[in-house]
């Protein structure tokens, strides 16, 4: 019997890939808890043939999450297909990436001790090849995760947040904010530059407020150019995200940075995430540098 020998029946199927450190481990733990039927480093060939054996047990629209990395280089060349069966199926299928810089993973490999799965000369030479060797995963994701400034308890919370939501269906939308001094988000798909708006940073009584704060967004927001900018700025999405979401598109990760991470770029995230929030239960907004930018930025935010 097939996925779809019986009428109504379909799985919602997460395949979780990505460099070693990156957190898919975690990624599986978070999603296990949400009720899916976890396998880790399984031929992509079989998985078919999972899915025919969970729906049987549990029935139509069982959930099923699988680990595919570099431990199983040899099948990775049948991903690519058995996606397109599994979507041919009727099947829900999304392929989440998992990525951090060199830095981040080596920090992770240095700490936990662990030999990397591909290591022949040393660490930072493995975590190239294995970038190599995942390009073709990392060019199919639907949904591109950076875990490089996150602890292991901000990335569940942040998966957990993503994929929680009851009855959220069609295009997610996450809105980052960030701090270009730290660098731009690996995930993002559109990058919007609020750099020429009013700095509360300049002023000393703002300074150590975030852009989560009244006072900050009043400030920001105050003059014409910023509320201009701002009504464009959503009459854009307004006419794009349908547009995606026409295509596909599964997720859709918009980044919107100031120079440290903390004011504008969040007061603009906040009211981004508030204006679509309105339109589609499937909106969230993070913070990356927030935080941070307190603490170790020592210039303009």
């Amino acid at each position: 019997m097939t996925v779809t020998s019986r009428r109504g029946r379909r799985a919602n199927i997460m395949i979780l890939t990505g460099l070693s450190g990156s957190g898919k481990s975690t990624a599986a733990n978070v999603f296990e808890d949400l009720g899916y039927y976890c396998v880790d480093n399984v031929p992509p060939v079989l998985l078919p043939k999972i899915i025919e054996v969970v729906t049987e047990a549990r029935g139509s629209g069982v959930r099923v999450a699988m680990v595919a990395d570099v431990r199983g280089k040899e099948f990775l060349h049948e991903m690519a297909r058995v996606i397109e069966e599994l979507r041919s199926r009727k099947n829900d299928v999304l392929v989440l990436f998992f990525d951090a810089n060199d830095e981040a993973l080596l920090r992770r490999f240095s700490e936990t001790r662990r030999v990397h799965p591909v290591a022949a000369h040393g660490t930072k030479e493995a975590i190239q090849k294995e970038r190599e060797i995942l390009s073709p995963l990392r060019d199919m994701a639907d949904a591109l995760i950076d875990t490089s400034e996150l602890t292991v308890h901000q990335l569940r919370d942040a998966l957990l947040h993503r994929f929680c939501k009851e009855g959220t269906q069609g295009l997610k939308v996450n809105v980052v904010s960030f701090g270009f001094r730290y660098g731009l988000p690996s995930d993002a798909d559109m990058v919007v530059d609020v750099r020429f708006l009013p700095n509360p940073h300049f002023v000393t009584s703002l300074r150590r407020f975030t852009g989560l704060d009244e006072r900050i967004r009043e400030y920001v927001f105050k003059g014409r150019t910023a509320q201009s900018f701002l009504r464009r700025l959503t009459s854009m999405l307004h006419f794009l995200l349908p547009l995606y979401r026409k295509e596909g598109k599964a997720y859709f990760t918009l980044a919107v940075g100031c120079t440290g991470g903390k004011h504008r770029s969040v007061a603009v995230a906040v009211a981004l995430g508030n204006f679509l929030g309105k339109e589609d239960k499937g909106v969230t907004v993070t913070h990356r540098d927030m935080t941070r930018s307190s603490s170790a930025a020592k210039g303009a935010k």
